[in-house]
């Protein structure tokens, strides 16, 4: 089968593509025919060396959908030919995955493939972010920085779902598109200071960190959160007390992941998709997400799968 190799840390042309063996599954994972692989921030930054030491080679990818073609003896709630989605621990740019039955959820049957590939490290982040670490409650104001990227876009929805009032900060070119995802105040940071155009909010999602995360303590109501998926500055924190910060990259448990896919297969919140590109067409792919300036979420398809998915 083909995969993906990362032999050393580098740029985009360290990701290889080889002929490896198909893996067999150990007694408690599941033998995944992968449809679509999510092409992640993570993916990138590990292939960077920025996450620590890595084992080489290795397979990048995170995110997966796909159908069942093989279970291990110890499996028990799946069955071959289910359609499914989840965390590929070992890697999801590849042909086949090997994957624990702990990391998968089965894909509802009017959720599309490559929608339900969005679900890990994007709307999981988002509801972690907003509900299991914000505590975000109805009416509540929540101002989201990155609200057109492929965490933001769906922490938009689930705010707006909750009943919240939802701030979002993007590029001029996203305006519009904040709106239709249902931000009530939508601000263009390229020409804008939130700062001054934001009132007092009681959580703050940041996706950017930086000089963007130095800026939103003081908007933040006393008891308030700041919810970061970059990471905290603590010494920052330490100067407004009253704020609660938190450093957010946890995964939900499956029953959320379960309630994430039937809102997304009942349309209640959509997936935004930038582009898919081939398997063989990796690097491209790579460069878009790595170029930080895209809408949504950038996937591989790795297998041809039906005309409506």
């Amino acid at each position: 089968m083909k995969a993906i190799c990362v032999y050393e840390f580098g740029g985009v042309d360290q990701l290889k593509l080889r002929n490896v063996e198909k893996p067999i599954p150990k007694e408690d994972e599941v033998l995944v025919k992968v449809y679509y692989a999510g092409v992640l921030p993570s993916d990138f930054k590990i292939r960077q060396g920025k996450f620590g030491k890595r084992s080489f080679p290795y397979t990048p990818g995170i995110a997966v959908s796909g159908v069942i073609e093989e279970i291990g003896e110890d499996v028990v709630g799946f069955k071959v030919e289910d359609a499914v989605f989840g965390r590929a621990k070992r890697g999801a740019y590849k042909e086949y995955a090997t994957i624990p039955m702990k990391h998968l959820t089965h894909k509802p049957e009017q959720l599309l493939f490559k929608d339900a590939t969005t679900i890990t490290a994007g709307a999981e982040a988002a509801w972690e972010a907003l509900f299991s670490k914000g505590d975000l409650k109805k009416e509540q104001r929540v101002l989201i920085h990155g609200a057109a990227g492929g965490v933001g876009h769906f922490a938009v929805q689930l705010a707006r779902w909750k009943g919240s009032e939802v701030i979002g900060t993007a590029s001029t070119k996203n305006q519009n598109f904040l709106k239709e995802i249902g931000v009530d105040q939508a601000i263009d940071y390229s020409v804008q200071k939130f700062e001054k155009e934001v009132g007092q909010v009681d959580l703050v999602i940041d996706l950017i960190g930086g000089e963007t995360q130095k800026k939103s303590w003081s908007i933040i109501k006393p008891g308030g959160k700041l919810v970061s998926l970059i990471g905290i500055d603590n010494e920052l924190a330490s100067k407004y007390p009253l704020v609660i910060a938190i450093y957010s990259q946890d995964s939900p448990p499956l029953n959320e992941l379960n309630q994430l896919s039937g809102l997304m297969a009942q349309g209640i919140i959509n997936a935004e998709i930038e582009a898919i590109y081939p398997f063989e067409k990796v690097r491209e792919a790579t460069k878009k997400c790595e170029s930080k300036h895209g809408r949504g979420r950038i996937l591989l398809q790795v297998h041809t799968v039906n005309k409506t998915d």
